[in-house]
């Protein structure tokens, strides 16, 4: 029995396995859909098209710079399974009014003034309740598995966190948005249910979390009012001072910080793509959303057949040894559905075409294969950093260490976002844009082989 099988059936891991992945399947059936519906049914521009998938990025990356630092010390003060359950819990609150939202638009209810306003706003707690709960999934896979069950506890939870995707995303574009706005309410109540089951995980040491700005402002104010009144904008600013305090203290170790560093730009790059795809498959290739779904699916894909296949060519071994060579050839693909998609030539009618007429067009299977190619690539590489993260930190610091690679992440990825929103403001078409991709992975290369030279001279890896 492989170790990967194993795990499966153990009730240490099968529950997180289970809460994680319906965790993502949600957030991105309800981002998905409401991208595409506002895409495909509202706007009629590829600027706008762009812009609104842009924004909705940079709103669903916020809540990662913003609260990631309490979750981080949360979980590492906390029970991990009871946050998890409490997290599950919240989502059907959010479920509920995003529901409402989709109802909204599909009918035409104050869609500019109310409808678009409310999906916005639940995906900000989407991914609010996303990152509380993002230290706790590989935080806590070293406190419940053994050290040789730790890389594949990683790449089955990040090999089912994109399968996740990949189903959310084929609902999303497959099915009508009637439909969407029931499922993720279901979904959000099997979710909480299979997180009742995770086991405890209590905290590991006795670290106290700590809120700088707030203790002397709740203390010396006497008006409840102006309390209240300035707690909002104190807690956020209390939340910058931590970032910057854990960002500080997880710099102290170099590997880690590289290996935060090289997650992060890869994920600059996914940002950029994520958005291009959409306004990619309306304006450059003609074709309906099922398309544009189907390119996140192919996407996501990727990533979780990388998961599993750096696992096996590492044989258990947490290494970046993989990393530079695996984006090299992210890059050289990008190249190639540039040129593929650069070489589309749009049907005669001008109408956008539906996935079973899409799928014979000539190069419409070149294309898939250069993002399925592209996908895969980035698992291999960053499957392994994470894996790395969770094993070279003090155990009683993974949530914290995680919780940093989140905010540098996504502060990279709203860089990513508004790198996309400018180029398209200033006119570059967005299957031009692939190539700025591709550029970028020349970066990670050399950030992903700065990390690999680092663990050499640390004697932890040999040839």
């Amino acid at each position: 029995m492989t170790t990967s099988t194993h795990l499966l059936r153990q009730r240490r891991f099968l529950p997180l396995m289970v809460t994680q992945f319906f965790n993502a399947f949600n957030d991105n059936l309800y981002k998905t859909a409401m991208v595409l519906f506002v895409v495909y049914s509202i706007y009629n521009s590829e600027s706008q098209e762009a812009m609104f998938s842009g924004a909705a990025s940079l709103i669903f990356v916020a809540p990662f710079v913003l609260f990631s630092a309490l979750a981080g010390q949360l979980a590492d003060t906390r029970d991990k399974a009871a946050i998890i359950r409490i997290v599950k819990l919240c989502e059907i609150g959010w479920a509920s009014l995003g529901a409402l939202g989709l109802f909204m638009v599909w009918q035409g209810v104050e869609v500019h003034t109310a409808g678009i306003p409310l999906l916005m706003i639940v995906l900000f707690l989407a991914s609010t309740q996303s990152a509380f709960l993002g230290p706790i999934k590989y935080a806590i896979l070293p406190q419940q598995l053994k050290p040789e069950e730790v890389l594949s506890g990683t790449g089955l939870v990040e090999a089912g966190t994109y399968i996740a995707i990949l189903g959310g995303t084929i609902l999303a574009g497959f099915v009508d948005v009637q439909v969407s706005l029931v499922l993720v309410i279901v979904i959000a109540f099997i979710g909480y249910y299979s997180a009742r089951f995770v086991p405890e995980a209590p905290p590991l040491s006795d670290y106290e979390m700590h809120f700088p700005l707030l203790e002397p402002f709740a203390a010396n104010t006497k008006s409840r009012v102006k309390r209240w009144l300035g707690y909002p904008f104190v807690a956020i600013a209390d939340q910058v001072v931590m970032s910057a305090r854990l960002i500080k203290e997880v710099k102290q170790n170099r590997q880690i910080w590289l290996a935060i560093i090289a997650i992060s730009f890869f994920w600059t790059m996914g940002a950029v793509l994520f958005i291009l795809f959409p306004p990619l498959a309306k304006n450059q290739l003609l074709a309906t959303p099922e398309v544009a779904s189907l390119f996140l699916v192919i996407f996501s894909l990727g990533i979780a057949l990388g998961s599993v296949g750096i696992n096996a060519l590492l044989k258990g071994k947490v290494s970046a040894r993989f990393g530079p060579v695996a984006v090299v050839i992210m890059g050289a693909f990008l190249i190639g559905a540039y040129l593929v998609a650069k070489a589309w030539t749009p049907n005669a009618a001008g109408e956008l075409l539906p996935i079973e007429e899409w799928i014979f067009e000539p190069l419409a299977l070149p294309l898939s294969f250069m993002l399925l190619g592209v996908s895969t690539a980035g698992g291999m590489f960053v499957v392994p950093l994470y894996a790395f993260l969770t094993t070279h930190c003090a155990k009683d610091a993974a949530s914290r260490t995680i919780a940093v690679n989140n905010i540098v992440n996504c502060i990279c990825m709203v860089l990513g976002s508004a790198l996309a929103i400018v180029l398209t403001a200033i006119g570059l078409p967005v299957v031009e844009q692939l190539l700025v991709a591709a550029a970028m992975t020349i970066v990670s290369a050399w950030l992903g082989w700065k990390l690999y030279s680092a663990e050499k001279e640390a004697g932890e890896f040999t040839l």
